[in-house]
């Protein structure tokens, strides 16, 4: 075991840290100062050759599964489940460089940090990265993760198709990262991820770290809507079955709902197509997602009938065919209160103001919830901006950040059951 003073002592290399969110934003780099690293592409590839040459650089054994998630074990004093941290290092296709990649990396500063000090915890420790996190290319998201603890069926991951038309299974082959360990993978004690905010609570109120309590449910539809190609000018409106009318008002309509449902609904129609997408043309055909969240799994149905209603409404009014298709469809997850209140004492033993709050993106957390203890540690999001090239988090707090989970890990590791507040 690691004796307490030795443990309480320890603190990570911020430089180190830095050092390496800098070298893995080259993979996939912007020109903007973003990264795109869409999963399985070959950026993609290179961002994981990259990691996993590190996780054998600090003498971990390293697995790949069939889904490409991959797992670097450091052995313990003594065999047991291992204490997990990690993320993901895919990107959307107009990202920053610390989403997914900082808990990954702080998960390997922390191996490295023991290793200078010559320390074993009890428990082993691995550190996890995740395949198709985003769902950006290749939908549901948290993709890797739910495989992992086997919540997708491995042959319906691989019969995805990206919306550039490849098939997973085909795009892991052509990377090389559709390996052979078990799936569902080993189970551990208790999973810590560390993560940007992604939001502007933190900053707005001048809180250091956040210790999260769970992820809210997500909810992601694809609307196909079908009416009349027609000429833009000869054609009266009240003849017309405009599918771009309709994509347009039922975008609107999801805003509508979000102010009239107000507490933590949201929604996003984040992506429409139009065919045939011409000036003078009026739409046949319109494509496009919607994205409604609530911490609250009845308040999340009820956004969701309501939608399914105002479809139905408008298809008529207009005179148009509306089919869905569902990408993704997530419960709200609450975190272990063990976890959420150890992380809220380490932060603050540590010295950083800390808050619990919910989280409001999707995260590989949520996923492994289902299978051991799990929480997370928020670092503050600069102006709330994420999945954008601006996104930013100051050094200091991600050191801050690093170091909770270190500590957090470390109790983790040494005991047998999760610590209860006294």
């Amino acid at each position: 075991m690691i004796g307490e003073n030795a443990r309480r002592s320890l603190r990570i290399n911020q430089a180190r840290l830095l050092r390496r969110l800098d070298e893995l934003a080259q993979r996939g780099a912007r020109d903007d100062g973003g990264c795109n690293r869409l999963a399985f592409t070959d950026a993609d590839k290179e961002g994981r050759d990259l990691v996993t040459g590190w996780m054998r650089e600090l003498g971990m054994s390293v697995s790949i599964d069939a889904i490409g998630n991959a797992v670097a074990m450091r052995p313990g004093s003594e065999e047991a489940p291992p204490v997990m941290c990690g993320s993901h290092i895919d990107t959307v296709r107009t990202g920053g460089r610390y989403d997914g990649n900082l808990g990954v990396l702080a998960g390997l500063e922390i191996i490295e940090t023991l290793n200078d000090a010559g320390l074993t915890t009890r428990r082993p420790l691995a550190v996890a990265f995740f395949s198709n996190e985003e769902g950006a290319r290749i939908a549901p998201d948290m993709m890797g993760s739910l495989v992992y603890v086997g919540g997708l069926p491995l042959e319906e991951a691989h019969a995805a198709v990206s919306i550039d038309g490849k098939r997973v299974a085909d795009e892991l082959d052509r990377i090389g990262y559709r390996g052979d360990a078990p799936i569902p993978g080993v189970i551990p004690h208790a999973f810590v991820e560390l993560h940007i905010e992604q939001g502007p609570i933190l900053e707005a109120e001048g809180i250091g770290l956040g210790a999260v309590t769970g992820v809210q449910g997500i909810s992601w539809t694809e609307v196909t809507v079908r009416g009349q190609a027609n000429h833009a000018g000869t054609t009266p409106m009240s003849y017309r079955h405009d599918a771009g009318y309709v994509a347009a008002e039922a975008a609107a309509f999801v805003r509508r709902l979000t102010q009239e449902m107000g507490g933590a609904q949201v929604g996003t129609v984040g992506a429409i197509t139009l065919d045939p997408n011409l000036v003078n043309v009026v739409a046949r055909k319109a494509v496009f997602t919607v994205d409604l969240r609530n911490t609250d799994e009845k308040l999340l149905q009820a956004a969701e009938a309501r939608l399914a209603e105002h479809l139905d409404t408008i298809a008529k009014a207009e005179g148009v065919e509306i089919t869905t298709r569902k990408l993704a469809r997530f419960e709200p997850v609450e975190f272990d209160r063990r976890v959420i209140e150890l992380v809220e004492d380490t932060a603050k033993s540590l010295g950083s103001t800390v808050r619990q709050l919910p989280a409001g993106a999707g995260h590989d957390a949520q996923m492994l919830a289902r299978a051991c203890p799990t929480g997370m540690v928020f670092t503050p999001s600069v102006k709330g901006i994420s999945h954008n090239p601006k996104e930013h988090t100051d050094p200091s707090d991600l050191e801050a950040g690093a170091n909770v989970l270190l500590q957090v890990i470390l109790t983790l590791s040494e005991t047998d059951d999760i610590p209860v507040r006294a």
